[in-house]
């Protein structure tokens, strides 16, 4: 339950899925805040992650909202879930509005395999894929790169990879951003960061990164599933991690710049956490030049991971990859600020967009998305937790005008960490999910039972919120067969 029960109180209901937080809430706020929930959801929404969104409705230049998806939980400054856009010229850019593991992100990949050829020998592939694929904490990749590497991948992303001999040219640009953003800033990247990220391409990562191979449970559109290249029965693959260490350092260390520019520039934060620069000031460029490196790096680590994971599907199933159809439907970015032309009362106008677990849900016709789905909208891929539903939905016109165009990234945490590994026994979540016809691989129980599907909101309800109130509607659903855990 919510912290505080009468947390409703404190908002204006607009629709059944929909919760306005008006500006008299906090001293300071600029513009309302706007939460998407059902009220189950809205149910169990803690008190903190409700002056998060009120803090972030204080930061100059903040356009229309302060949202929170329906996976909203409590972060680092900004919540879970939160997206927000600010003014180019008037606003300012923000660590806490992307995340410490920049590009943490999803790629759902499909095959011509179907239930029947993967389930039976479940247990082996996923070995394969556990020992194919370096994951965890610290873990280090069979890829070595070099310094000038390192600044290629940061400057090229996923196209690098590709470039070397770890993917196909179609696999870039099945990827947002077409797996690269443009202006980054390799000086301003430490010497930290660079030695942390050099060891770590192709490597998964601990927490709620995974490997899953599902299989399409219930297509809901089947026009657009067609264009997606999805049919029930057909077994999928999907992959979930971000930037690694170099990432999370990237973030640390411009974290430390941005609190002293927040009161450089005099601007008055309700929390230290949202440390912050005006948008054309040298430490927020800096920051951001910084940050498309590291989601660059993301990008790339996907691709090779994929590589990988073709390469073990191609050796255990005795298939070439044409056979397979091992194809990428599409890889969406969940923790990044990126510059982007709305319309804003009736106007474009250019806002650095911060989706901090959030992603894109762009429309029919969008120029960023690849021409093979400009007539149905791109790909948005929300997976569940472990042992439960994953969705694939696709954008919509109507995101644009509600959410900036975004949706939310995946289930939702309800639980910490630290109090799942006190709650649950990591050997009997396996257990259970085996029953369920689930296989697990992880490096240690306790990964298990810190990502036990009860430790998440349910991703059919937070699904259904986006689905109903037209952000993104609802493609297929996927079930896991299979998981490697960090």
């Amino acid at each position: 339950m919510s912290e505080d029960s009468d947390i409703s109180l404190k908002l204006n209901k607009i629709n059944n899925n929909t919760w306005e937080l008006p500006c008299g809430y906090k001293a300071g706020m600029r513009v309302p805040g706007r939460l998407f929930l059902s009220p189950p959801l809205l149910e169990i929404l803690e008190q903190g992650t409700l002056e998060q969104v009120a803090n972030v409705a204080t930061l100059p230049g903040i356009q229309k909202y302060s949202m929170a998806m329906p996976d909203a939980h409590l972060g680092y400054g900004f919540p879970i879930g939160g997206v927000a856009a600010f003014d180019r010229e008037e606003g300012v850019i923000s660590p806490g509005g992307v995340g410490f593991d920049i590009n943490c992100g999803v790629r759902l990949i499909r095959s011509n395999l179907k239930e029947n050829d993967v389930r039976p020998r479940m247990q082996d592939l996923l070995e394969e894929l556990f020992h194919a694929i370096p994951s965890g904490v610290g873990s280090k990749s069979r890829l070595r790169v070099n310094d000038g590497q390192l600044d290629d991948i940061f400057i090229n992303g996923a196209r690098w990879a590709v470039e070397n001999g770890y993917g196909v040219p179609k696999d870039v640009e099945m990827c947002e951003s077409q797996g690269m953003m443009e202006g980054a800033l390799i000086k301003q990247v430490s010497t930290k960061a660079r030695q942390r990220g050099r060891p770590q391409l192709g490597t998964l990562g601990s927490g709620n990164h995974f490997l899953e191979v599902q299989y399409v449970d219930k297509i809901y559109d089947t026009k657009t599933a067609d264009a997606f290249g999805l049919h029930e029965g057909q077994v999928t693959f999907m992959i979930h991690c971000g930037s690694r260490g170099a990432g999370h350092q990237i973030c640390t260390d411009h974290l430390r710049t941005l609190t002293q520019a927040s009161q450089k520039y005099k601007i008055d934060l309700p929390d230290k956490q949202l440390a912050c620069a005006p948008t054309d000031s040298s430490e927020a460029q800096n920051y951001f030049g910084a940050m498309v490196c590291a989601a660059n790096y993301a990008w790339a680590n996907r691709q090779v991971i994929m590589h990988w994971a073709r390469e073990v599907f191609q050796n255990f199933f005795q298939k070439d990859a044409d056979e397979l159809g091992m194809d990428l439907v599409y890889d969406v970015a969940h923790n990044v600020a990126k510059l982007e032309e709305h319309i804003i009362d009736n106007k474009k106008q250019e806002v650095y967009v911060h989706r901090k677990g959030a992603t894109r849900a762009f429309p029919p016709g969008h120029p960023e998305i690849p021409a093979h789905y400009k007539d149905v909208g791109q790909p948005v891929l929300i997976p569940g937790s472990m042992g439960t539903a994953s969705y694939v939905l696709h954008g919509t016109l109507d995101a644009m005008e509600i959410s900036f165009g975004s949706a939310c990234h995946g289930a939702g945490r309800v639980m910490s960490r630290a109090y799942a590994k006190r709650e649950f026994k990591g050997e009997q979540i396996k257990r259970e999910l085996s029953e369920m016809g689930i296989s697990v691989r992880a490096t240690q129980p306790a990964l298990i039972a810190e990502e036990a599907p009860e430790v998440y909101k349910s991703s059919s309800e937070v699904v259904d919120v986006v689905h109903v109130l037209g952000i993104a509607k609802k493609v297929a659903r996927l079930m896991p067969i299979g998981v490697v855990k960090g």
